[in-house]
């Protein structure tokens, strides 16, 4: 299984939707609360160019927020992208 790595803060709803997602798949995943730890924050800003919490990514492949991960599992590419070859 691909890498799942989120930053989140307490309090967003919308970070508990897509946590919620997450797990409803069984996805083992590093959630990254930004809340207490700025650097992270920043960390996070730099390599999602957005200020806005949640922000997901699989593997290296920056998904985006929590609409964004939804409309991946309309679509049925969710799963194919959490099962990706590490090679490709």
């Amino acid at each position: 299984m691909t890498s799942v790595l989120i930053y989140t803060t307490r309090w967003c709803p919308f970070c508990q939707r897509a946590l919620q997602l997450l797990d409803s798949k069984g996805v083992s995943y590093t959630n990254v609360d930004v809340d207490d730890d700025p650097s992270q924050r920043q960390i996070m800003i730099e390599r999602a160019g957005r200020r806005t919490v949640p922000q997901i990514f699989i593997g290296d492949t920056h998904v985006g927020g929590c609409d964004d991960l939804y409309a991946l599992e309309r679509e049925g590419r969710l799963d194919a992208m959490l099962n990706m070859d590490a090679k490709q």
